[in-house]
């Protein structure tokens, strides 16, 4: 039985062991944290749990991509799913005025229509759009079959302002429809159209939240895996993968152990694990490619814990902007900060009435808390306190001042900073998502699941896209160089009927 040491227990390491390890793959996980689960982990704060990074999903509903994706991963049963409004699964905020993004293409196009009568036949044709880049995709229809791949090749290389652009006369609808661009950190000539397209058609089928916590996820793979016979390692960092001349033949952690390997598959950012490699067979032109490519905006976030039924459970995504336009607000000054933030609760029930935590989530540069770089958690500082703090304040007013009575409902407190994206996720500057798509990079802004260490592979966020889906398909691309991927969209197929 072949040895696969997989570096990294997020959704993109979990989903790879579940597959190899299902399709007879004797499989490792190396975390080095405490617990596995990435961004998928969960942390309690006097008595309220809060998401770290998957706060919502889409296509989950009967029959859909996700849901049957799920299926296949034994997450049916043991993931619950509460759906966000249906009229309302995201709200932008922005020049004074809310628009209710509906589910469906036809509700989608209705109600953004009455907002904007004059577009609506161009509404209809950004939706077709969307459509026929989403369905180029394999996932979309969950077969290895090739599919016609030009709406997406077009759209790859197009930047979503231009195409948004070249369909609408209406600045603000234009302005509107990338009020989501958060979700993906989407950059102004840069990020492709077809990103746009992937996600809004993802969330447009439908959205909910995870009853409880996304850490349901990662519990219910890791035993999943466990029960097949694989095993995950915490507290187990890796620090470098062994090469002899022509392939890689295990893992070295921190503690010194060895973990012999036929593959290896990393899902940690491409930079770390380029920090890992010491061979020749990684050129080094390759890995200062690796090592420059631009990363996504940093974050920074505020955990809130609500006075008892005081704060109505808010059952859509609000984006809130304090300019005209969503675009550029990772780009500001000292005053401007913060310019936009997505605010969202936290489900602790079904169709709960009243919130018990909600998160705020804003941009923030590297730069502002780079100088406690190398401190320790916990131990940066009265100053650094300070800034977490006054961060804090500036932000909760700014979601007061489009929420009021949101401030009078807050008990307590928490923050994440990038330095703390950084400490438990150790993507570059402690970017959100890793890697940005950027249409001026072609190819080579794209990372390769394929090395040339020709047992070694990479997945998770980096590889395709962030967020559930584009990690599966991720996984799904790299699993398919050890299983068919014929055989993946059969087993997934059949887990549905």
């Amino acid at each position: 039985m072949s040895k696969v040491v997989v570096i990294g227990s997020g959704l993109g390491g979990l989903t790879c062991a579940y597959i190899l390890q299902k399709n007879g793959y004797d499989v490792t996980v190396l975390e080095q944290g405490a617990q596995a689960g990435g961004c998928l982990q969960c942390f309690s704060r006097k008595g309220v749990k809060f998401e770290t990074g998957m706060h919502f999903i889409g296509s989950a509903a009967p029959g859909q991509t996700m849901y049957r994706v799920m299926r296949y991963f034994g997450l049916g049963d043991t993931v619950r799913l509460s759906p966000l409004d249906t009229a309302a699964y995201n709200t932008v905020d922005l020049c004074g005025q809310r628009f209710r993004f509906a589910n469906g293409k036809d509700a989608f196009i209705e109600q953004m229509a009455e907002y904007f009568p004059r577009e609506k036949d161009a509404l209809h044709r950004y939706m077709d759009i969307i459509q026929s880049i989403a369905s180029a995709s394999t996932i979309a229809s969950l077969t290895s079959d090739s599919r016609d791949m030009a709406a997406e090749t077009e759209y790859r290389t197009r930047s979503m302002n231009e195409v948004l652009d070249g369909l609408f006369d209406d600045e603000l609808l234009k302005n509107v429809l990338a009020g989501d661009l958060p979700l993906y950190s989407a950059e102004l000539d840069r990020t492709p159209f077809s990103q746009h397209a992937f996600i809004m058609d993802f969330y447009n089928r439908s959205a909910f939240r995870v009853v409880g916590g996304s850490d349901s996820i990662a519990r219910s793979l890791a035993g999943s895996i466990a029960d097949m016979g694989g095993r995950i390692e915490v507290k187990c960092k890796a620090v470098k993968i062994h090469c002899n001349d022509v392939r890689a033949t295990g893992v070295e952690t921190e503690n010194g152990r060895f973990y012999p390997a036929d593959f290896v598959i990393a899902t940690v950012h491409p930079k770390r694990l380029m920090e890992m490699l010491d061979t020749r067979l990684i050129r080094p032109a390759f890995r200062a490619r690796i090592c420059s490519m631009p990363q996504t905006a940093s974050g920074f976030a505020v955990y809130v814990k609500f006075r008892p039924e005081t704060m109505p459970y808010m059952n859509t995504n609000l984006f809130g902007y304090s300019g005209r336009t969503p675009w550029n607000c990772e780009h500001y000054t000292r005053d401007e900060w913060p310019k936009g933030f997505l605010y969202m609760h936290f489900c602790h029930e079904d169709r709960a009435v009243w919130a018990r935590g909600g998160v705020i989530l804003t941009y923030m540069d590297f730069k502002d808390v780079e100088k406690w770089k190398g401190t320790a958690t916990g131990r940066r500082g009265q100053e650094y306190g300070m800034f977490k703090r006054v961060h804090a304040e500036r932000l909760m007013a700014e979601v007061d001042r489009h929420c009021p009575g949101f401030l009078s409902s807050v008990e307590s407190y928490w923050t994440s900073t990038p330095l703390t994206y950084l400490d438990y996720t150790g993507t570059e500057d402690g970017s959100m998502y890793g890697v940005a798509q950027d249409i001026h990079a072609g190819a080579a802004g794209r990372v390769p699941y394929r090395t040339r260490i020709p047992n070694l592979f990479l997945a998770g966020q980096n590889v395709n896209s962030h967020g559930m889906l584009g990690v599966v398909v991720g996984t799904i691309v790299t699993c398919s160089e050890l299983v068919p991927s014929a055989q993946i969209y059969r087993q997934i197929n059949e887990a549905y009927l």
